[in-house]
């Protein structure tokens, strides 16, 4: 999987909606929305500053990495 996007989850426990968001790190509501949905290939670290700060999280709270499958050095193979 390689690295899991948890936006919507951090959204959720600060009970923020997209546009909400969008609005206040300046970010298009479809850029976002690329982010949210796991789409996106890269983030700025300017651009997850920003939305650290307005969710009040740290960014381990929103990306997550997740070993593939097949992934040789994943423990325990």
């Amino acid at each position: 999987m390689g690295i899991v996007v948890n936006l919507d989850v951090m959204m959720a426990k600060r009970k923020m909606g997209l546009t909400e968001l969008a609005g206040e790190v300046d970010i298009t509501l479809a850029n976002l929305s690329i982010l949210k949905n796991n789409k996106a290939k890269a983030v700025r670290f300017s651009t997850l500053a920003s939305i650290c700060k307005a969710l009040d999280c740290q960014p381990g709270d929103i990306l997550e990495y997740v070993p593939e499958e097949d992934d040789p050095a994943r423990p325990g193979d």
